[in-house]
């Protein structure tokens, strides 16, 4: 049973002091930086010149989740930063194991991301190719939305299906994580944990971050599906 992963988003940070954002975290499994080009969600957020300098001088690894169109010409250059994953959107990738391929290549683990209402079972034949299927919880675009709980089925049917495949697939899920939902989304199956406001919004963020996974493992003590 593998330990569960809390990737505090920094989409909930102080943009203007992003290095000692980042230092209170240092107790995280890595920091999930949510990249937006105003195409495929409606906001904009950071690009390639601002990862590349986070990722000099973050003291835990970068999983970056990108929300942006055109997603087999703009993730392997991420990848090429060293980060440690990157996660296209199933929706904006015309040829996804092409790209999960590059990704990995280029030394960085990759990972898929569906919104809310995009079915998982189109995906499930390519789980050999990736290295995290991320479950969206919320539609993406904005931090501070609430969890819905309309994915939990998704999330259970990905679980089952990543078990009964034997690959070494992370399920992350990203959105409305906080202490009063992630017993639920581990419950369903989800391992790794992005959680924004829930972690820079607390007055410890480290304490913070000790009660979501504490309260994650505590699940799958329990009797969660979490492998």
């Amino acid at each position: 049973m593998s330990r569960c992963c809390i990737h505090p988003s920094i989409l909930s940070a102080d943009f203007v002091n992003l290095e000692a954002e980042l230092a209170r975290i240092g107790s995280a499994d890595a920091v999930h930086v949510d990249v937006m080009d105003n195409h495929f969600v409606p906001n904009l957020t950071l690009g390639l010149p601002v990862v590349e300098r986070i990722q000099a001088v973050s003291p835990i690894p970068l999983d970056a989740h990108l929300m942006i169109a055109d997603a087999d010409r703009w993730a392997p250059l991420y990848a090429e930063l060293g980060l440690a994953s990157v996660t296209f959107h199933a929706e904006a990738a015309i040829a996804p194991i092409k790209l999960a391929r590059e990704l990995r290549a280029r030394g960085a683990k990759a990972g898929m991301a569906l919104r809310p209402t995009t079915a998982v079972e189109p995906y499930l034949d390519m789980l050999g190719e990736i290295d995290m299927l991320l479950i969206m919880t919320v539609e993406p675009g904005f931090g501070g939305q609430a969890f819905l709980d309309a994915t939990l089925p998704k999330i259970r049917r990905a679980r089952a299906a990543v078990d009964g495949s034997g690959a070494k697939v992370a399920i992350q899920v990203d959105g409305g994580i906080s202490a009063s939902t992630i017993e639920r989304a581990a419950e369903a199956g989800a391992d790794v944990f992005v959680a924004g406001s829930a972690v820079y919004g607390a007055a410890d963020p480290a304490a913070a971050i000790a009660a979501l996974r504490a309260a994650a493992e505590a699940t799958v003590r329990a009797g969660g599906s979490v492998r």
